[in-house]
């Protein structure tokens, strides 16, 4: 079993039982501080992702860097220490978030800018995502400077480019032909 199909079923397994009991909302903002902290911090994801470090260890480690979580996503550290599968916390945390947004009917909308959106920005990205989608959408803001201007806005499987430099892009293979 590869590391995305087991992060698919731990995840699934810990929405399951934080559904069951209630506490689905405060595990996904458990699993959201773990993703950010796990993805931002190198040299925690490589203490996690060493097979050298026993597994009593990693499992102090995330008790004291994470002792506030809720008892389901402590229920997840000890699973995963009993299967020595620390290395997989990282997308087991992101496949939550995108399983419960998903039960949530929550979308997640990429914009891709050339500079960090401001709120107005951002509110006309929403009005217009808005008369597109009925689902309830979250932005994420991806800034890439390579794009040069506009913007690239992915919801789904669903892109749409109005960025500069696709349009260069594509004056270019015009001139071209």
């Amino acid at each position: 079993m590869d590391m995305s199909r087991a992060a698919i079923r731990y995840a699934k397994a810990i929405l399951e039982t934080a559904v069951s009991s209630g506490n689905a909302t405060k595990v996904n903002n458990d699993m959201k501080i773990i993703a950010e902290t796990v993805s931002g911090n190198q040299e925690l994801s490589n203490f996690l992702a060493s097979p050298i470090i026993a597994s009593d260890l990693k499992m102090n480690a995330l008790s004291e860097v994470f002792a506030s979580v809720e008892s389901e996503s402590k229920s997840l550290f000890r699973l995963l220490q009993e299967n020595k599968r620390f290395e997989i916390l990282l997308p087991i945390a992101e496949q939550f978030n995108a399983q419960f947004d998903e039960m949530n009917g929550v979308e997640i909308a990429k914009v891709t800018t050339a500079f960090p959106m401001d709120s107005a920005l951002e509110a006309q990205v929403l009005a217009k995502i808005a008369s597109i989608s009925d689902k309830k959408i979250t932005l994420q803001n991806i800034v890439d400077p390579s794009i040069i201007g506009g913007f690239i806005l992915r919801i789904g499987d669903k892109q749409y480019n109005a960025s500069v430099a696709s349009s260069l892009q594509e004056l270019r293979r015009e001139f071209l032909n």
